[in-house]
């Protein structure tokens, strides 16, 4: 008998176990950023996605948006534009040196994901620019974005507001 009342109570903690991970009530915006970027529709035959999307917190005017973009295929996945309802107006920028000094760009052709690679988008590198924000975007935001795939299928996201202040970025007008 006592045998019989143990294994109930394995299985049952067993079942239990198993169950605890799947559930959350209130999921960190942390977890549902990388949930929802892995469940995103994206292109390529689900072959692009991003890890751990970010953007800079800010009160008006200009921000950027941060993350990995990785391409699973065998093909590399150019990303030609962006969209989101926190901007009217969105760049893929890059930061280069000109004359001695760093300064933001648009990045002519878009970004590019090589076959089974990685393209970083951070801070003082490629990133996504949003111009006219909208609204204050607060530490903990959920922001969705969708960027366009040449030859494919877009991929849409959810970004979390994230405050930084390295690297001394400022994505003001005028700002170089």
């Amino acid at each position: 008998m006592y045998v019989r009342h143990a294994l109930v109570l394995a299985c049952a903690v067993v079942a239990l176990t198993a169950c605890a991970g799947t559930y959350s009530p209130e999921p960190s915006p942390a977890a549902t950023t990388t949930a929802s970027a892995a469940a995103a529709p994206s292109s390529a035959a689900a072959g692009l996605t991003i890890t751990d999307p970010w953007v800079k917190t800010t009160k008006k005017g200009m921000t950027a948006a941060f993350g990995t973009l990785v391409n699973n295929t065998g093909a590399p996945i150019t990303i030609t534009a962006g969209s989101s309802p926190l901007s009217p107006t969105i760049e893929l920028h890059e930061v280069v040196e000109d004359g001695g000094k760093m300064i933001m760009r648009p990045k002519e052709g878009g970004f590019v994901v090589p076959a089974h690679g990685t393209h970083q988008l951070q801070p003082g590198g490629d990133h996504i620019m949003l111009m006219g924000v909208t609204e204050e975007v607060r530490p903990g935001a959920r922001i969705p974005f969708t960027l366009q795939v040449k030859d494919g299928e877009p991929l849409e996201f959810t970004a979390v507001g994230k405050d930084f202040a390295g690297g001394e970025e400022d994505y003001q007008p005028g700002h170089k």
